[in-house]
């Protein structure tokens, strides 16, 4: 009974739904079976599951050297999954391990052929480049690379706080260009305003009264009122004497023709003895 029992352990299996079974027959291999209940020939036959369900895992600490020479530490982490069980069973030994391995030293190459720049504003990039060299070398094993995330960047002490200075310098120039743009537009609105008030009276006295009510609205002691020019200009005008008229210019022929009255009275005297 017991010897039947155990006979009958070793026909029949069950297989998950995420699993398949992986037959040999006499050393030789089988088309993978599953899900579901499979009958193996004692003694004869053997089987190895494999998972088909996305495997999640961590890649260690690694100290690279960029391209630029920054020394920095990068992790990562890895999703992939069995696509074909028969040669993740036959064409390597372990592949959870060679794909950890395969995914380690892609990680140190890909960041050692990126600059620090394009670490840190291109991780996009780098995450699908480490993807396909992974999915590259892991797919003749049977195994697909889903996707590859760089997870942490550890910068030295002193590349962290160049960066924040920098930073702190680019914000400070931005604040700069901001206030001077600003100080641009409010000088065009005024010379605007400037010359409107010049060509239209009017609009300086409407101003001129604007400008009392709100100093009306302050608790002040003593105010000052500026009296504008505009206003007295009529009454300054009238206490100007009048004009002169300007006189003619005097010529040659004017000073010719106007004599003393002796000379006249000569020259009269002269004309009657002859």
């Amino acid at each position: 009974m017991i010897v039947l029992v155990m006979i009958l352990s070793s026909m029949i299996k069950i297989v998950r739904e995420y699993e398949r079974g992986v037959v040999f027959r006499l050393g030789r291999l089988m088309p993978a079976r599953g899900p579901g209940i499979i009958f193996l020939i004692p003694y004869i036959e053997k089987m190895i599951k494999v998972d088909l369900r996305v495997v999640t895992m961590d890649v260690p600490r690694q100290e690279v050297m960029t391209r630029d020479n920054v020394p920095v530490t990068v992790d990562a982490v890895v999703y992939f999954r069995v696509v074909n069980p028969e040669d993740a069973v036959v064409k390597v030994e372990n592949y959870v391990r060679a794909t950890a391995l395969i995914a380690q030293t892609s990680l140190r190459s890909i960041i050692g052929q990126s600059e620090l720049d394009e670490l840190l504003a291109h991780r996009d990039k780098i995450n699908r480049e480490l993807q396909m060299v992974i999915d590259q070398h892991s797919d003749p094993w049977g195994v697909k690379v889903v996707t590859v995330e760089v997870r942490d960047v550890v910068l030295p002490e002193g590349m962290r706080r160049s960066m924040a200075r920098q930073a702190e310098v680019e914000r400070e120039r931005r604040a700069k260009i901001i206030n001077a743009e600003g100080e641009l537009q409010a000088a065009e609105k005024l010379r605007q305003a400037a010359f409107i008030m010049s060509t239209q009276p009017a609009a300086l006295q409407l101003r001129y009264l604007q400008t009392l009510a709100e100093v009306a609205s302050e608790n002040n002691s003593t105010i000052v009122f500026p009296l504008p020019i505009d206003l007295v200009r009529p009454f300054l005008s009238r206490g100007e004497p009048a004009a002169v008229a300007p006189q003619a210019p005097i010529t040659p022929e004017a000073l010719v023709s106007e004599a003393t009255p002796g000379e006249e009275e000569a020259g009269e005297g002269s004309q009657g003895e002859a």
